[in-house]
């Protein structure tokens, strides 16, 4: 579980870079770091270059130092393998493991994300100097962790690639015929004879652009690639998890994962990493909701119901189009958010602001000006000293959910190539449209796979479940029959693991237990609404109206006007001792707002606790109890009623079931339920 048995507190600190700076700048980091409580520092991200000079030569010298020094300092290490980002010399004598891009255009040296994860010289290198790092430092008792290169991402389009692909389908598909019925190559005379004369789909090929957008002619071979590249660079992760074992077998590994980044499949990555690890950098606009689904699905993708918060930032960013401070308590209120939601270690970048390069605005620990009286310095120093009183409390803890979300990354890339019938659809938003009235009423979430178990909730949503892959009709039938809620929408069911219609009418193999067949989907102009009454209100129909007739199931809800008035927009279908609801258009955030509170009062779902507008409540309960945050996302003060006796667990104030007590704005409090 998280950073493994060698921890038995949150771990705080962050990504430490002593090699940017002269020696004796590392005593005065030492002495800052301890003063803000910080415990634990992760090594090593970017030095490759320094590392190894050539091919035969390593020269771990001046990370012998820093190894040194921070373990006579007391601080634990999460140990980076340095590998993401390749050396210049390797560049230049192994070309091949530079990327190409898209449209065709061969990479030089220079960035970060640009080694080909099929380069054989990529391939040789980077688990050997992962080797060779794990056989010297495996003695040092502070090493809590690995930490395999660095936020994994990008795509290749090179030569190597493109036979890496062509034997990637020879194991997926078996046969040539296959491939042909899988990608329906009749469409187009597209038709396959040879493994050879399969290219990789992209602005060569397949691929061009359109109202800003890059589409695909043949879905089929577009999905599979996106399959293929997560494939290729969880091979890349493997191979250096796998040298590090046979030197280090007891300590866990990670990579640090990017909340909802589109290229990588994390449910599949999760399944061979010991524990997940994200870096947490949301918008400024961003709501409190979006956050919290990050947080929820990094916690999902695992099997461990926690996770590490490996890097967020304690003041600002370094990239968005305008880079706004961290108001005062904010930093805090995000990092407890993320405890709130799983984290089980609360980590920045980076301690020591750098002088040069692209992140030199970065926010930092340490800032330029190297002092501890700033407001970012005293707010993480205040943050640690929470942190410490915390102790083991909230570690392994779960988050005690009846209801779940389902995510698959495979119908993200299918929905999202697809032709039609809407540019407006986005798979995101239509998780967000159900998740955030759920965060809104404090029920607590589990963001799952269609691999994972239904059987633990009463409420299973699957947004926009356009892909409906062979199998998981049939859970969804079982779960529904069992006494379960499921919740599906518009555009669901439609086509299976290969991006094939399903033939017999929409929404295919969901047919049966939602008791519907979908004639035809009406997609909308932003100009453009129907509208239907629920609940005695009227909410706008936007974007996508799906024209459908029932067949068992009950019609809750009809389109207001247009030529399909009259028709169902929303129905319910008693399914065995279940119900399975569709919702048939997207609406607007007062209709999620009563519907899933509709939903959750039908299953007998209720919140952590009542709160305002504004303040979350969050749970985490493991074998000593169960602690509840709540996070005053508000500029102004917020009066809570406690609903149990519970033990303020920063303050150790005590409260009394029925107490009322009050948050200041961005204020925090934790809270053991039960004790008083």
């Amino acid at each position: 579980m998280g950073y493994g048995t060698r921890v038995k507190e949150i771990l705080y600190g962050g990504d430490y870079n002593p090699e940017q700076w002269p020696e004796e700048v590392w005593q005065e980091d030492m002495r800052l770091m301890k003063k803000a409580h910080i415990n634990m520092v992760t090594l090593n991200v970017f030095s490759w270059a320094a590392l190894q000079p050539d091919e035969d030569t390593y020269d771990f010298r001046r990370l012998d130092k820093i190894m040194e020094l921070v373990r006579e300092n007391g601080l634990k290490v999460c140990m980076a393998t340095s590998t993401g980002a390749h050396p210049a010399w390797m560049a230049k004598r192994h070309p091949d493991i530079l990327r190409t891009e898209a449209n065709g255009m061969k990479r030089k040296f220079g960035g970060r994300h640009n080694s080909c994860p099929n380069s054989p010289s990529y391939r040789y290198y980077a688990p050997k100097l992962a080797a060779e790092l794990a056989k010297r430092y495996k003695d040092y008792d502070n090493i809590v962790a690995w930490h395999v290169s660095n936020e994994f991402g990008g795509e290749c389009y090179c030569e190597n690639c493109e036979k890496a692909f062509r034997e990637w389908l020879k194991e997926r598909y078996g046969t040539i015929e296959e491939v042909n019925r899988s990608y329906n190559t009749a469409f187009w005379g597209h038709t396959f004879y040879d493994w050879d004369e399969i290219v990789l789909p992209n602005l060569l090929s397949e691929h061009f652009e359109h109202n800003g957008h890059i589409s695909t002619m043949f879905q089929g071979i577009s999905l599979d690639y996106m399959r293929f590249m997560s494939d290729s660079m969880l091979e890349c992760f493997r191979m250096e998890y796998d040298v590090i074992k046979e030197e280090m077998p007891d300590i866990p590994i990670t990579t640090n994962l990017m909340g909802f980044y589109k290229n990588l499949d994390y449910q599949k990555w999760a399944n061979y990493m010991d524990f997940v690890s994200w870096d947490s950098y949301p918008m400024p606009q961003d709501t409190p909701a979006e956050t919290a689904l990050n947080h929820d699905l990094m916690r999902g993708v695992g099997a461990q119901d926690s996770f590490v918060l490996m890097e967020q930032t304690p003041s600002v960013t370094n990239w968005h189009p305008y880079n706004r401070l961290k108001r005062p308590g904010v930093m805090r209120l995000l990092s407890m958010q993320a405890a709130a939601h799983g984290a089980d270690a609360i980590q920045f970048f980076q301690i020591r602001r750098t002088v040069g390069a692209c992140e030199k605005f970065h926010g930092a620990v340490i800032d330029h000006a190297g002092r501890e009286d700033t407001r970012v310095f005293r707010e993480i120093t205040e943050l640690g000293r929470d942190l410490e009183r915390l102790g083991d409390e909230i570690l392994e803890g779960r988050t005690p959910a009846e209801t779940a979300i389902v995510f698959d990354w495979d119908n993200w890339w299918a929905l999202e190539y697809s032709a039609g019938p809407s540019i407006r659809m986005k798979y995101l938003d239509a998780v967000k449209d159900y998740y955030t009235p759920l965060h809104g009423q404090n029920i607590p979430v589990d963001i799952i796979s269609v691999e994972d178990d239904l059987s633990p909730y009463k409420v299973v949503f699957a947004p926009l479940l356009y892909m409906s892959k062979t199998g998981f009709d049939e859970k969804l039938r079982k779960f529904t029959a069992d006494g379960g809620i499921f919740v599906t929408t518009y555009f669901s069911g439609i086509v299976d693991e290969h991006d094939l219609v399903y033939p017999g009418g929409y929404p295919g193999p969901l047919k049966n237990v939602l008791g519907i067949w979908v004639e035809e989907q009406d997609a909308l102009p932003e100009d453009e609404k129907n509208a239907f009454t629920y609940g005695g209100c009227v909410y706008p129909a936007e974007m996508l109206c799906d024209i459908m007739h029932l067949e068992g199931a009950e019609g809750v809800s009809s389109y207001l006007k247009d030529f399909y008035q009259d028709t169902p927009v929303i129905t319910v279908n008693s399914y065995g001792k279940g119900k399975a609801w569709y919702v048939g258009t997207r609406s607007d955030k007062s209709f999620y707002e009563e519907f899933v509170k509709d939903i959750m009062k039908e299953a007998g779902i209720h919140g952590v606790m009542a709160t305002p507008e504004g303040v979350e409540a969050a749970a985490r309960k493991n074998e000593k109890g169960t602690v509840i945050f709540l996070l005053n996302h508000n500029e102004k003060e917020a009066e809570v009623i406690l609903e149990s006796g519970c033990r303020e667990l920063l303050d150790g104030a005590e409260y009394e079931c029925g107490s009322a007590v009050t948050l200041a704005p961005k204020g925090v409090m934790v809270l053991k339920k039960g004790e008083v």
